[in-house]
């Protein structure tokens, strides 16, 4: 287990980083900063130039893979992060300087135990592409096809390991401190960006969700996902098909080879929204440079290191809160707020409804040009906090790839307004998913296995609650400052130097945090 010391030397590593590129200034001017985070930064703050204008990309740049990838799951994050910073952290480029090739070549023929002429005919040695985690290579397999060659850069599971069990020790000391920190739920953020960063790292789970996510798209025309050769993948490297075709950025590209843009946008969006509401499970790292047109028009998505996955109740939520938005159903979308319980049942469904209205309204029946999806984002986070409502992170990977969507869709055609592409859609999901006809066959089905559960619940209620009866559940109790915690807190407040010092540990434990969770200003 790492020492708390070690913690806290990468934390002040980190910190004193972010202080150089002047991306510490706002979280120490935010009264929602813990005291305990302002004195440390005030210590990591000395004798650093920091520049007058805040660049929290090169800071995360700087700071390493695991930074830049945690810098981009940022970006999406509008109620934990100014304007100012999700624009700056949109800069950010998953890349690095690629690996040299002979450490490639060690890394592909030690993970497969033989030669790499044994797999590839030939490889060339010069990248495509080198990002945080992996780099890509183009080959020619022994039997003539033409790949992609993915490969984990030497040491990268281990590096992430490191700072991700340090980001996990900041955020549990950052919630321990309470207020904001608590609702805004770090602890559970880390967890989450952990889940997504290891499926990264295991290049055979990125197969197996591009073969996944191709068998659901199989019935949806102008979309597709590129075969994976199993024979030669692992966790460290995974070999899938070349794809010849126009970024789908390259608008001047794809108009002079053809294609309708406006087309192409609209597919896009509903390409999206069937992963995401009728299959549950989408390609999450939908940017620019994952996306290609191919010849006959067909979109084609790759790198499929970060997926989203929604169970069917949470995307019958998003699609009723999607459609009563489109529709100004604003009640309707309040209402499953509190059936899903994102706001607390002791505020005002009506009052959450007017605020809803407040955000949705100004976008009804406009282009995207005017206003957009992130605005809508912005929008309801903003009424977050006076609604107690927690972060859910479940729902953070949906936010980010609508967000990425809207973007492409938006580049190529200006004109698209995303609630009209949408509404159709959404309104057949919920007709088919959630009509009467629906309702019966899936209440026939969850009664039937009520049923069959009742012989199994009985017999764990009698273990539970012997026949001389059980206690009940007691109720919340309420938190106590306990002797040594007042303590401490008194002798913080007085003139030992240890003291203060153990307040700046503590600290340290929640500044990195503390840009985690959206002291960031």
């Amino acid at each position: 287990m790492t020492r708390p010391a070690t913690h806290i030397w990468r934390l002040g590593k980190w910190a004193r980083t972010l202080a150089r590129y002047g991306a510490l200034r706002g979280i120490e001017r935010d009264p929602n900063t813990p005291l305990p985070v302002k004195r440390l930064i005030s210590i990591f703050s000395l004798f650093t130039v920091k520049q007058r204008d805040p660049d929290y990309a090169a800071a995360f740049q700087k700071i390493g893979p695991a930074a830049i990838k945690f810098g981009q799951t940022l970006a999406t994050r509008p109620d934990l992060v100014s304007e100012d910073a999700v624009k700056n952290l949109l800069s950010l480029q998953d890349s690095l300087p690629p690996v040299d090739f002979e450490a490639i070549k060690r890394q592909i023929e030690t993970s497969f135990e033989r030669p790499i002429e044994d797999l590839y005919d030939s490889i060339d040695p010069v990248p495509v592409g080198a990002a945080s985690i992996a780099q890509v290579h183009k080959a020619i397999t022994t039997d003539g096809r033409t790949v992609a060659v993915k490969v984990l850069r030497p040491g990268i599971r281990e590096q992430f390991n490191r700072d991700i069990e340090t980001y996990e020790w900041a955020a549990a000391h950052l919630e321990g401190l309470g207020g904001e920190a608590k609702r805004l739920r770090p602890r559970l953020t880390i967890a989450n960006f952990k889940r997504w960063t290891s499926r990264e790292l295991d290049l055979r789970r990125e197969a197996a969700s591009a073969s996944e996510l191709a068998q659901s798209m199989t019935a949806v025309p102008g979309f597709r996902v590129p075969d994976i050769d199993w024979d030669r993948t692992n966790g460290r490297v995974m070999t899938i098909e070349w794809i010849d075709g126009l970024k789908l950025s390259d608008r001047e590209g794809l108009r002079a080879a053809g294609h309708n843009l406006p087309d192409l946008a609209q597919r896009l969006v509903l390409a999206f929204l069937r992963q995401a509401i009728s299959g549950g499970f989408f390609h999450a790292d939908m940017h620019q440079g994952n996306l290609f047109v191919d010849a006959d028009g067909t979109i084609v998505a790759i790198d499929f290191g970060i997926m989203g996955r929604i169970d069917r109740r949470a995307r019958a939520w998003l699609a009723e809160i999607l459609y009563g938005l489109t529709t100004g159903n604003y009640r309707r979308v309040a209402e499953i707020h509190f059936e899903a319980q994102y706001v607390p049942s002791h505020h005002s469904v009506d009052d959450f409804a007017t605020a809803l209205r407040a955000v949705g309204e100004p976008m009804r029946g406009k282009p995207v040009s005017e206003l957009s999806v992130g605005q809508m984002l912005d929008g309801l986070f903003a009424i977050t906090r006076d609604f107690d409502m927690q972060t859910q992170p479940h729902l953070l990977l949906l936010q980010k790839t609508m967000v990425m969507v809207e973007g492409l869709a938006t580049s190529l055609d200006p004109g698209i307004n995303l609630w009209d592409t949408a509404a159709p859609f959404v309104k057949e999901w919920i007709r088919d998913e959630l009509g009467p006809e629906s309702f019966i066959a899936d209440r026939i089905r969850k009664d039937t296995e009520t049923l069959l559960r009742i012989p199994d619940l009985v017999r764990r209620i009698e273990e539970q609650f012997p026949a001389r009866g059980g206690a009940p559940e007691p109720p919340p109790l309420p938190e106590v400052e306990l002797v040594w915690e007042r303590k401490a807190r008194k002798a913080g407040s007085g003139g030992s130097l240890f003291p203060y010092l153990v307040s700046a540990a503590v600290g340290a434990a929640a500044v990195y945090g503390a840009v985690f969770a959206g002291w960031i200003g």
